[in-house]
């Protein structure tokens, strides 16, 4: 039949054109959450290596080269302020490991609340710019929409400290690079990034972002979420929503309904529960020239009746509900505003 699922195996549904699926009637599904503990295990390994200088170590030893002069000067991570953009998943999954290397947090995210940061341990800002002021590590995780993206510019980084670190395992978009590459340059800002804008799709590509060119950035090949644990997970809950939408018709993690509708009535129709009333139901307010927005029907216990919520584009005329009450079957009607 038909392509009527699209599950993506990750959180990020970027890369599906879910727009054209909407249109064409096709679920997009989603696996948040599968990946946080991988990711937030790269984003702290980068956020070591920035500070020990990890990658040039190699280098330099691999090239011959023995500099123990020009690496013993690491600050040190202890009393460190970790500041936190973005606090879905991984956000929160960054936040006991930065308390055990013993790093204050402090976060931003538009959901975070003062209730939820004190339950956490950590201090909750109003601004990703006041995390740029306050924090001596910067970590980025953001989903990349309309909103987000180039969200990081020129005004946060100016607001980051001199010699700061600032992590990006989310998307490359959510940064503007040109703007993090002159703060490399000028601030001395150490960046450690897993992902770049207009990145490679496939596994294996040319790819010279100028970005990575630069001392104090270290690049990764966006392998967050590239751990056994993390894939087995995310291969798991795919199978799962797959398994139950091929069950129940029902679609876990979809991400691609409406959120609001137009709809400004409900239609409740309590009812037999035999065949052909709800197909007359909706026949009558079709006719009506009503707009069925949304419709759940429950049967009650021992099977004889049954009740219709519909949400309708459009108001219904009291000729309608006399229509719909007209069927034998139908025990009552109401309507209600919304």
């Amino acid at each position: 039949g038909p392509l009527s699922l699209v599950v993506r195996a990750g959180a990020g549904y970027n890369t599906i054109d879910v727009d054209v699926a909407s249109r064409l009637g096709i679920y997009v599904a989603n696996c948040p959450g599968k990946n946080s503990v991988a990711v937030a295990e790269l984003a702290f390994g980068l956020i070591a290596a920035l500070d020990r200088r990890i990658a040039d170590n190699v280098a330099d030893l691999r090239a011959g080269r023995w500099n123990k002069a020009a690496y013993s000067k690491a600050r040190g991570l202890f009393g460190r302020t970790l500041g936190l953009i973005g606090l879905g998943g991984i956000g929160s999954a960054m936040v006991p490991r930065a308390q055990a290397f013993g790093m204050p947090v402090v976060a931003w995210s538009r959901s975070l609340t003062d209730a939820r940061a004190a339950e956490l341990g950590i201090t909750r800002v109003d601004s990703p710019l006041e995390v740029a002021r306050r924090a001596d590590v910067v970590s980025v995780h953001l989903a990349l929409n309309g909103d987000t993206r180039g969200l990081l510019g020129a005004e946060f980084f100016a607001a980051m400290r001199d010699g700061a670190y600032f992590v990006n395992t989310s998307r490359g978009e959510v940064v503007d690079e040109p703007t993090l590459a002159a703060a490399v340059e000028q601030k001395g800002i150490r960046a450690g990034l897993d992902v770049f804008a207009g990145e490679p799709g496939a596994g294996t590509a040319e790819f010279r972002p100028a970005i990575a060119e630069l001392p104090g950035v270290y690049g990764t090949h966006h392998i967050g979420a590239s751990t056994d644990q993390a894939q087995r997970a995310i291969a798991d809950e795919a199978v799962r929503i797959v398994t139950v939408y091929a069950g129940t018709g029902e679609v876990p993690n979809v991400v691609n309904l409406a959120r609001s509708t137009p709809a400004g009535w409900t239609v409740i129709v309590r009812h037999l529960d035999r065949p052909g009333v709800l197909a007359a139901t909706l026949d009558a307010i079709s006719r009506g020239g009503l707009n069925v927005q949304e419709m759940a029907n429950v049967v009650f216990s021992g099977g004889e009746a049954a009740v219709a919520r519909i949400d309708v584009e459009g108001t219904p005329t009291a000729a309608l509900l006399e229509a719909i009450e007209s069927n034998p079957s139908v025990l009552d009607v109401q309507v209600i505003g919304l």
